[in-house]
């Protein structure tokens, strides 16, 4: 049976609304599945409406950011009370914080010439502020995204053996490189959520929490999973477009050495456009539950 636990609409970082993303699951023929988006619950209803219609069972889903002994992960949480006011306190407290600190960077951007109006801007997202869709917003602006042009140009004209060529248009990456993660104007960072808080209000909100894409980063290291089983985590994503035969190898193998859960998402965001024949991970991914140990605990 086809399955899809990591799915993100346009409610955090994906593009397409939760009923955009029923449709799209519906044609590849998916029958359980997880609206995952990031911090919020918000669009849950939605996509659990339309599934319905279309005879997909839905299982409540998010995804967290989280600290861990200084190291940040990701944690993917299921079958929770969405309705639990503490867990949304929780949430809308990470919200708070992403938008200081989003404020923050476009406050520094501006300062360094780009046209942005910061109030609007946060307005267009109230639920969580995705990096990608707040780059697409700045660039909206043709004298931004020829800022961020010349800036990247100049940066690179300045490496040694370095032409500062560039291909037209600019990569998604070049783009927020530029924009969030630039030593010279500041490091945009994730609203984190510390790991033993998240378990406490797991132990009263139910549900199982999944380490999520370990292989992405290589964060098995140190002994990362065996320490978060001793934390109280329930399973492990091994199917992932993020990694490769050799993560999901080493995740099978950790989640059958310590009984975790093993589940497996497309991590769909969006299409790539440009007419090429692959847009997404869904269009070579996929996940069968036949292969994911103990996975009916989640999906049942």
């Amino acid at each position: 049976m086809l399955i899809d636990l990591q799915l993100h609409s346009n409610f955090s970082d994906g593009y397409l609304t939760p009923k955009e993303l029923v449709k799209l699951i519906q044609k590849r023929g998916v029958r359980v599945a997880s609206l995952t988006d990031h911090n919020t619950t918000i669009g849950l209803g939605e996509f659990q409406r339309e599934a319905k219609k279309h005879k997909i069972k839905t299982i409540p889903g998010l995804e967290i950011y989280v600290k861990y002994k200084r190291r940040k992960l990701n944690f993917l949480w299921y079958n929770f009370d969405a309705k639990n006011e503490e867990l949304q306190d929780l949430l809308e407290s990470a919200r708070y914080r992403r938008a200081l600190l989003v404020k923050n960077i476009l406050t520094k951007l501006k300062k360094r010439g780009y046209q942005i109006d910061i109030d609007n801007i946060l307005s267009l997202f109230k639920n969580y502020i995705p990096v990608n869709r707040l780059g697409d917003k700045i660039i909206e602006k043709k004298h931004n995204y020829n800022l961020v042009l010349k800036n990247i140009k100049n940066r690179r004209k300045s490496k040694k053996n370095f032409s500062g060529k560039l291909i037209l248009p600019l990569r998604e990456e070049d783009i927020l490189g530029e924009l969030f993660f630039n030593k010279k104007i500041g490091i945009l960072s994730e609203s984190y959520i510390n790991a033993e808080r998240l378990i406490k209000i797991k132990k009263k909100v139910g549900g199982q929490l999944v380490f999520c894409h370990p292989g992405k980063f290589n964060k098995f290291g140190r002994n990362m999973t065996e320490k978060l089983k001793e934390l109280g985590i329930d399973g492990i994503e091994v199917l992932s477009p993020h990694h490769s035969i050799g993560a999901i190898m080493h995740a099978q193998f950790l989640a059958i050495k310590l009984n975790l859960i093993a589940t497996g998402g497309s991590h769909f965001h969006r299409f790539e456009g440009n007419n090429y024949p692959i847009q997404s991970s869904g269009d070579w991914f996929q996940i069968d539950s036949k292969y994911l140990r103990r996975i009916e605990e989640i999906i049942n």
